[in-house]
């Protein structure tokens, strides 16, 4: 049997012919400039970070775009340029087929405001330290006191909770943390205060609290309270 024949020789030179014309479309693919760059937010928080400032990112501060060629673009680095960012949660950076390099781009989302006695920051949603923004300003619980290591977790999972409830992020305007640990917060609309105690029993908690509410809201009785206790699971005491 004839290992070189016609055959043979006419794949071998069809595969040959592959590789070269791919690696010529690859070559040529890279010497190619990028036509744009695009900036897209995805997300509900798009108001902290400018597109400006993302794209001078985008492109590592190139004048512009159309300077840069296709094979010089390091998606990996710039990601990882973006997700460095302070406002930014999440970034997915790619070329498309037409030559524009995207960047799809998720902002980080405040949560609440805290003033420490030092400074001022926000907490996202995932519960990291956020610096404020001189483009907005989110509408957000203001938080006075001190959070660290020993309190975050819970804290976090507090205000998360507050967030996600359309009524609580409606009513709860302002969270003091005192120094044993007990909370107060403050009502949008009503002069009472609430005193919620520690963080423990927090859904229970906040489930007697809407009850009440509910049911007290009807008769004009809760602009007769200075205080709303929920510290007893078991109970809300109030006190005029």
């Amino acid at each position: 049997m004839k290992i070189f024949n016609w055959t043979n020789i006419r794949l071998i030179l069809i595969f040959g012919l592959v590789l070269f014309l791919y690696s010529f479309a690859q070559h040529r693919n890279g010497d190619r400039k990028l036509k744009k760059a695009m900036v897209v937010f995805v997300g509900e928080n798009t108001l902290f970070v400018k597109p400006e400032t993302v794209n001078k990112l985008l492109i590592e501060n190139k004048r512009d775009a159309s300077s840069i060629r296709k094979d010089e673009v390091d998606l990996n680095k710039i990601e990882k340029i973006l997700d460095a960012h302070d406002m930014i949660e999440k970034s997915d950076v790619f070329v498309s087929i037409d030559g524009v390099l995207k960047a799809q781009v998720k902002q980080r989302t405040p949560i609440v405001r805290v003033y420490d006695g030092v400074s001022s920051f926000y907490v996202d949603y995932e519960g990291n330290k956020m610096p404020l923004s001189d483009n907005f300003t989110a509408r957000v619980p203001l938080v006075s006191g001190t959070i660290n290591k020993k309190n975050n977790e819970d804290l976090a999972a507090l205000f998360r909770t507050i967030y996600d409830d359309a009524f609580l992020k409606k009513n709860i305007i302002a969270i003091e943390i005192m120094p044993n640990g007990s909370l107060k917060m403050f009502n949008r609309n009503y002069n009472y205060f609430i005193d919620f105690g520690r963080t423990m029993n927090m859904d229970e908690k906040f489930r007697n609290y809407k009850a009440f509410f509910q049911k007290a809201v009807l008769d004009s009785s809760l602009y007769k309270y200075n205080k709303i206790d929920l510290r007893f699971t078991e109970q809300v005491v109030c006190t005029k």
